[in-house]
């Protein structure tokens, strides 16, 4: 600091000395220019009046004509000598001295001429001298305002000066220490707003970018003055904000000089420069805010709340460029006054001194410029997401037994902290599309997963929209990699919202059983626990649901479900470790929560994208101004006080998230299960399926895969009891085709080799690829055509009967591809047969898997002497829920068909029915 305000004692004593000089020499002449008029204008009026005989009248001091009168040449002599006397020795010495002055003090950009550093843009490296003058112009004596105003008519009419012209380049200070004002007049506001484009250029382009932010507030029009440089506002290094916004803006800053202050401020140091100074760091960026005004005064409450911040800014790194804001600024600062014609005056140089500002940049040189500097930060930006990252040997170090913590981006050059704990359990994002929100997910995961191992740290991520970057956390094709700290995938479920209810579901029941385990071991929180169960494996659980409104757009069950037990999880799982992260486009519209505040309470980390509506505070609309990777973080359930802007990483881009995972799972991988993967785009597949098939009691029917966290097969039992028949209804034959294959297919090696009779009728469906598999499985099947279907189901009715009066019982499986298909050959003896065995087999041995086109198809085949319960198990596909009340008597049903989707309903397992996902059509 000793150079710096040495620089600074040079600069003011220059100044000094050509005050003082102008002064005595403006001052001499004054007197004697005032005695040489007085003097002519006596001459004058004596010979007048002695020509008009008017002795005693009085002198007109309108008739005073130029300096001409030969009489007072001795006069303007004196003048011009006495004036040069007492300027002519600064001249002499004083413009080179002040050309040297600035050239020290304004280093680069800041002090050469536009020619000489605009090319040199983005070159910047980490300058850690701070200008103390910014050039805006060259100083001008002995023409222009000088001449005109202060110098005798008689000299100007005779062409003459009393002051030789000479110039030297003009500067003034900024950032640490001084606000800058300046007003104009007529058309200087055009050159005032040249002026301003250039300074804030010289400035950006001196530093590293990001170490200086630019703020823009224009009272008259949406765009700013600063057109050229909108290119910066892609990086974040610009914002332009609202006309009608000052008071937020004037908020933010309030708020930032606050946080310096508070927060870093706080080991002594008076301001940021001398901490910077102390530490040789600096971790806050400078802020230029350029407010432009009109001319008439802001309100009161903004004029009193720009005083404050010119007060305490300097000290926090938050400069004020003024442009014909009427306000009198109580801390340091200088003024511009720019006039007609384009001439200025400066406090800097005094107002005897004419500043000739710097011609306008070119437009496109400038912004050429400001894309190269947006794309020096973008690409320093790209490299910063491994500055989030631990440590050499620090990765997987932290303990989760109070919370988690880990940065999800940059405040003002620092990685800033997210935290999950119990003060702050649960986090809302929000930000429209486009705006950052999955870049910024897989930040958190990345930056998470890699300081908590997993048994710290489980994460469940679903993606409701039709999106797949969590798929990126499970084995692919090309990269086998996989997150050990994911236990659940789910991809593509934007019309699975069965899926968001199941997982809710599971962290209801994992919540209880946590609480369960405390209440055994007397305490009451995870962190307790912890410490009562060291041996126990207790992580704490981040469920990440990305556009999770959607899981509550309709009313219907699933809402009124999920909504019940979201509030459950929000309100009690911050004491078991159970943490919600929510991100959406807008919250405001979830008409499950209107009159339910509470839910949302419990969410007190809210992270907001740029143009997030609702998702902070009632009244804190910072993010509406936000520029692009960045976000507000707010501990606070979204206060304003509590804001902090965070530039966010990208995490999208090779070698951020995928080699996080590379590092991931090559050291905890082994001996740990993979995530489970639900892709809704995706159809399982049958081989897939059979080894989770429960073990060991009667065979399982596999009807496809529950909508679930574990993946469950969806199964019906065939066990020899009333009602164990499944029926696959539906019109669509592929759809229909894959449930029934699936359902007989599984069961062929549940039966050992040669162990059950199976009758396969494809009455409407191709069976080749079924009856394979039982031939495989060492089976033999019997195939019946349509012609023979009646005499079959006649004899197996008959062996029911027979059965029932003690004959043997070997298994017998029936598979009717198309059942309804056989009506009309059946008549009324076979399709009474076949309700006989549809009643009685089960109990038998003897059990019916068929498919129906219809619901009525189903009833007519059923009616008279059968009833649904005969059918204990089915498959609804093509159907629509009205139709299928006649299977569940006095249950309504709001189900409508979706493709890859039944409604599955098993009444010996289920009190309403499920959705399940039809397996694919590759054979089993």
């Amino acid at each position: 600091m000793g150079g710096r305000s040495g620089r600074k004692q040079r600069i003011t004593e220059a100044f000094d000395e050509l005050h003082g000089a102008l002064a005595a020499a403006l001052g001499a002449a004054d007197g004697l220019q005032d005695a040489a008029v007085r003097a002519h204008a006596e001459t004058l009026v004596e010979q007048w009046l002695r020509t008009e005989g008017l002795d005693d009248a009085r002198a007109d001091p309108a008739l005073a004509v130029p300096l001409a009168n030969p009489q007072l040449a001795d006069v303007v002599a004196r003048v011009e000598a006495d004036r040069a006397a007492a300027f002519d020795p600064w001249l002499r010495t004083g413009p080179a001295a002040l050309a040297e002055l600035l050239e020290r003090a304004a280093p680069l950009s800041a002090g050469l001429e536009p020619g000489r550093w605009l090319g040199q843009v983005g070159k910047a490296d980490g300058i850690e001298e701070v200008p103390g003058l910014w050039r805006i112009g060259q100083g001008r004596i002995g023409q222009g305002r000088i001449g005109q105003a202060r110098i005798g008519p008689a000299t100007r009419a005779a062409g003459k000066s009393l002051t030789p012209p000479v110039t030297w380049p003009v500067g003034v200070p900024l950032l640490d220490e001084s606000h800058l004002q300046i007003t104009s007049t007529g058309d200087g506001r055009a050159q005032a707003e040249a002026l301003v484009e250039t300074l804030l250029m010289r400035v950006v382009s001196h530093f590293t970018p990001g170490l200086v932010r630019l703020h823009v507030w224009d009272v008259g029009q949406f765009t700013g003055v600063v057109p050229g440089l909108y290119p910066l506002t892609r990086s974040g290094l610009l914002t332009v904000h609202d006309p009608g916004r000052l008071s937020h803006l004037l908020e933010e800053l309030s708020d930032r000089i606050r946080r310096v202050h508070t927060r870093l401020l706080i080991d002594g140091h008076p301001t940021l420069a001398s901490h910077v100074a102390a530490t040789g760091t600096r971790v806050k960026p400078w802020i230029v805010t350029v407010l432009v005004g009109d001319g008439r005064p802001l309100a009161d409450e903004d004029h009193w709340q720009l005083q404050r911040i010119s007060r305490g800014g300097l000290a926090s790194g938050v400069s004020l460029v003024l442009v014909d804001v009427p306000v009198t600024l109580q801390a340091p600062h200088e003024t511009v006054r720019l006039h007609d014609g384009g001439a200025a005056t400066s406090s800097m140089t005094g107002e005897h001194v004419v500043v000739v500002p710097d011609p306008p940049l070119p437009r496109d040189a400038v912004t050429r410029a400001a894309h190269v500097l947006a794309d020096a930060h973008e690409h320093g930006h790209a490299r910063a997401f491994a500055d989030l990252l631990p440590g050499p040997g620090r990765w997987g170090r932290e303990r989760s037994v109070t919370g988690l913590r880990a940065p999800i981006g940059f405040a003002d050059g620092m990685p800033l902290d997210v935290v999950l704990a119990d003060e702050s359990p649960h986090a809302l994002i929000g930000g429209p599309s486009g705006t950052g929100k999955t870049n910024l997910l897989l930040t958190m995961i990345s930056s998470m997963a890699a300081r908590y191992d997993p048994d710290e740290l489980e994460l469940y991520l679903l993606d409701f929209k039709e999106g797949v970057s969590f798929a990126q956390f499970t084995r692919g094709r090309r990269d086998t990699t996989w997150l050990p700290h994911a236990r659940l995938v789910g991809v593509n479920i934007n019309t699975d919202r069965e899926f968001g209810l199941a997982l809710l579901q599971f962290l209801a029941d994992e919540m209880r059983r946590r609480a369960e385990a405390a209440k055994d071991h007397e305490v009451t929180k995870l962190e307790e626990l912890r410490g009562a169960d060291p041996d126990g494996r207790w992580p704490r659980i981040v469920a990440v649901i990305d556009e999770f409104q959607l899981l509550f757009a309709e009313r219907d069950d699933v809402t009124k479900k999920a909504t019940a037990l979201l509030e459950d999880v929000a309100r009690r799982g911050r004491s078991q470790g159970i943490h919600l992260v929510l991100a959406s486009q807008d919250v405001s519209g979830i008409e499950a929560f209107w009159g339910r505040p509470a839910v949302f309470e419990q969410f007190v980390l809210r992270i907001a994208l740029p143009r997030a509506r609702r998702v902070l505070g009632e009244l804190n609309e910072a993010a509406m101004d936000l520029p692009r990777w960045h976000a507000i973080v707010n501990h606070d359930s979204g206060v304003r006080h509590g804001n902090e802007v965070v530039r966010i990483p990208d995490a999208t881009a090779r070698g951020t998230t995928d080699e996080v995972q590379r590092v991931l799972h090559g050291t905890w991988s082994a001996g740990r299960p993979e995530p489970v993967l639900f892709d809704g785009s995706r159809a399982p597949a049958v081989a897939d399926l059979l080894p989770l098939l429960p073990a060991g009691g009667p065979p399982q029917a596999l009807l496809g895969q529950c909508i679930d966290v574990a993946g469950r097969p969806a199964t019906a039992a065939l066990a020899d009891t009333p009602g164990r028949n499944v029926a696959v209804l539906g019109a669509d034959a592929e759809d229909a085709g894959r449930v029934i294959g699936a359902a007989a297919g599984s069961l062929a090696g549940q039966y050992p080799p040669g162990s059950v009779d199976v009758v396969v009728a494809p009455l409407l469906a191709d069976a080749r690829a079924l009856l394979a598999r039982f031939t495989a499985a060492g089976h033999a099947p019997e195939v019946v055509a349509l012609d023979g279907v009646r005499a079959r189901v006649e004899a197996l009715a008959a062996d029911v009967v027979a059965r029932l009066g003690g004959a043997s019982r070997r298994p017998v499986l029936l598979v009717l591809l198309g059942a309804d298909a056989a009506d009309p050959v059946l008549e009324r003896e076979g399709i009474e047969a076949l309700r006989r065995v549809l009643r009685s087999g089960p109990e038998t041995g003897v059990h019916v898997l068929g498919w129906w086109r219809s619901v009525a198809r189903l009833r007519s085949t059923l009616s008279v002497s059968a009833t649904p319960d005969d059918v204990g198990a089915w498959v609804a596909l093509d159907v629509q829920g009205s139709e299928l009340g006649a299977l569940v008597p006095g249950m309504m049903l709001s189900w409508s068909p979706r493709p890859g989707r039944g409604l599955f309903y098993d009444r010996a397992q289920h009190s309403r029915p499920e959705v399940v996902i039809v397996p694919s059509s590759e054979e089993p």
